[in-house]
């Protein structure tokens, strides 16, 4: 995996995350065909790289519900 610097990286939050909640952020234009996804309360902390297909494939299952809350 390439070392990507994502200081001036945009990044996305889930529009059902309320401000504050336990959340993920993800990149989706950081670099073609990898998508980076942190912890929203650790900003400054780790991320953690995808391929693109993978996380469709797991956005595509969350939305099926297939993930729920316990």
């Amino acid at each position: 995996m390439p070392h990507l610097d994502l200081s001036d990286t945009h990044w996305v939050k889930s529009s059902h995350s309320s401000d504050g909640g336990e959340c993920v952020e993800w990149a989706p234009a950081a670099h073609p065909g990898l998508v980076p996804v942190r912890d929203s309360k650790d900003p400054q902390g780790p991320a953690l790289l995808f391929t693109a297909s993978s996380f469709a494939a797991f956005v595509t299952v969350t939305k099926s519900g297939h993930f729920s809350e316990v």
